[in-house]
Formats: structure tokens, sequence, C-alpha cells
């Protein structure tokens, strides 16, 4: 960061008063930009047995599979974003099942709040961030072709779970 967004005046990175960290403070207003990690929320969209997925239409990732996820927007809940980040996809609809898992992703400085979800029937198609969208059977899953390691693990666990016939929630770190 090089300039302050309030005033646009030059900011310099040094430890405000009171704080133990570096932050950008404005030379000019003296307003302290704090940058805090992202929230990604989404869900895993259940019906008959089957995940919907998303293939990328873009980057990261251009043409990898994923959950229908994406950056929670300001005056927004977690769970209004993993709707519309669904509808916005795979113009699908669904209905909150409840949270199922939450990743701290530190080295890209994300946190990941992904729900369980029911279609509330089975129409879907691609959204404008989507090359395709497709329904999977836990074994058809394009285990290579997905396109966030949060992704895959939060699908393993989610299979695990289902075989079990129980859903926790879980919590976890997603190293490098």
């Amino acid at each position: 960061m090089k300039f302050c967004s309030n005033c646009g005046a030059n900011v310099q990175l040094r430890i405000p008063d009171g704080d133990n960290l570096p932050r950008y403070i404005c030379d000019n207003c003296s307003i302290i930009h704090y940058q805090n990690p992202k929230i990604v929320t989404g869900c895993i969209p259940e019906w008959k047995n089957k995940i919907l997925l998303c293939k990328r239409a873009i980057e990261p990732k251009y043409g990898l599979w994923t959950l229908p996820a994406g950056f929670m927007e300001n005056n927004e809940t977690t769970s209004e974003a993993a709707l519309r980040e669904t509808q916005e996809e795979a113009n699908a609809n669904v209905e909150i099942l409840g949270p199922y898992a939450l990743f701290s992703l530190p080295y890209i400085s994300q946190v990941y709040l992904i729900f369980r979800a029911r279609m509330l029937n089975g129409q879907f198609e691609p959204g404008i961030e989507s090359l395709e969208v497709a329904l999977y059977k836990e074994e058809e899953i394009p285990w290579k072709e997905l396109a966030f390691p949060v992704i895959e693990e939060t699908l393993r666990r989610y299979f695990k779970d289902k075989h079990q016939g129980i859903f926790g929630m879980h919590v976890g770190d997603i190293p490098v």
C-alpha cells in the first residue's frame, strides 16, 4: 500500500501506538489502515446423493472444479453469502442445513466457512464464473482436478461423515 484510501496522501508502515503489529498509517490524516483476512463462504449442495461442483471460468485455477463459494460482501451474513455464491456460480437454489467446515488459510490470509446445503430442485446451470456445473457421486468426484486444497479437505471429510451417518462441524488449518 502506498497511498491513503481516505485522503490520497502517502502511507508508512509502522507500529501504531498501543498496537504490536506494523500497519499502514497515513502521513496526512493519521488514519490506520488495517488489513485483515478475507472470509470465503460457500456450500456443499446436495441432491439425491450427489454433490454439485462448478468448473471455474475465472482465475485463479481456471478450468478446475470447486464447490460454489466466494468472498463475502459487506452487509451480508455468512449464510446469505453462501446462498448468493451458489446462485451466481451454479444458478442453483439451496437451503442451508448448517455450518460444516471452518478452515484458516493463513498463507493467503483467508478463512473459509462452508455450509451443508440441500438443493431445492435439481435445476442448475453455469453462472458467469463457471464453465460448467455438474452433480457428482463420491466415486465420480474429479479429485485430481479440484481447484483448491481446502475444497479437497472439505469433501474428504464430508464423504467420511456421510459414511458414518453423522455430520459434525470441522475446524482446522490448511497449510501452504
